[in-house]
């Protein structure tokens, strides 16, 4: 067991995705119940629960009353099926740029600093490189005026790749540009099931880290994570200097998904986190 703190754990919402589904939780009460049921006090949310809403000028306000009436910050929000900001056809890149710049206000709105967008593209790796650099470029003009940020997540193809996803990075060249590294999702390809090696990974993408996503799928009876070296992945963010906020984020179909939150929220604290 550490006794030494130096990151403070948060909790994405897609970890009880199932439960929001299945109706089982209103994602208005997402804040209050994570702070009741795990004792943490900062989110992440996925606007896909709030895709209803996403025109409703009175949502933001409420959900940043609910949350800071339960104690509970609010990091981000996690945009998917907005459109792919690199996109080879100009127009499709530029009103999913525009659907974006929705989901910048709305976090805004709430409380957030980013927003956590995907390198969707076409192309050969050079040219999807060069499309999303545009997209984010573009986009990161509004999150300028914001002062808010954007930020990718290794989400699968060219962005699991950390060398890639880096070198975007410094194509961009933007302060309010950067990563969400994710423990887990360096699927480079779901037919062959090739993965580029999760710890290189971490190791690339932390020197532009704003925030950084535990994700967990099982755990053994010691309660460790039986796909990720958890002391070692998190020994890789300690060295790269971030001290932020880490997301539990289980999404495994091993355990339920409260009791997958609460073995991926133990096995952080047991190496440095506080909630």
């Amino acid at each position: 067991m550490s006794t030494e703190t130096w990151f403070r754990i948060s909790l994405a919402q897609w970890s009880l995705h199932r439960m929001l589904r299945a109706d089982e939780l209103d994602p208005m009460d997402f804040p209050a119940f994570t702070r009741e049921k795990f004792g943490i006090n900062a989110v992440e949310y996925v606007n896909s629960f709030y895709g209803d809403r996403v025109d409703d000028a009175s949502f933001p306000a409420e959900l940043r009353k609910r949350a800071e009436d339960a104690g509970v910050e609010s990091l981000l929000i996690m945009v998917d099926g907005a459109g792919p900001l690199g996109a080879p056809d100009q127009a499709i890149r530029e009103q999913a740029v525009a659907n974006h710049r929705k989901w910048l206000d709305i976090a805004k709105a709430i409380g957030c600093h980013s927003i956590r967008v995907n390198a969707v593209s076409e192309g050969s790796p050079d040219e999807q490189l060069a499309l999303c650099a545009a997209g984010m470029t573009s986009l990161l003009v509004h999150a300028d005026a914001l002062e808010m940020n954007v930020l990718i997540e290794n989400h699968g193809g060219n962005s699991s790749n950390g060398a890639w996803l880096s070198s975007l990075m410094r194509t961009v060249d933007n302060p309010r540009f950067g990563t969400l590294p994710d423990f887990g999702n360096f699927m480079l390809d779901w037919d062959t099931k090739e993965q580029y090696d999760r710890y290189l990974g971490m190791t690339e993408l932390m020197p532009y880290a704003k925030a950084v996503s535990a994700k967990s799928h099982s755990f053994d009876e010691q309660g460790d994570e039986t796909g990720t070296d958890y002391k070692r992945t998190l020994g890789i963010v300690k060295d790269a200097g971030y001290r932020g906020w880490i997301g539990v984020e289980y999404e495994g179909n091993d355990h339920e998904e409260i009791r997958g939150v609460e073995y991926t929220r133990d096995l952080l604290l047991r190496y440095g986190g506080s909630c």
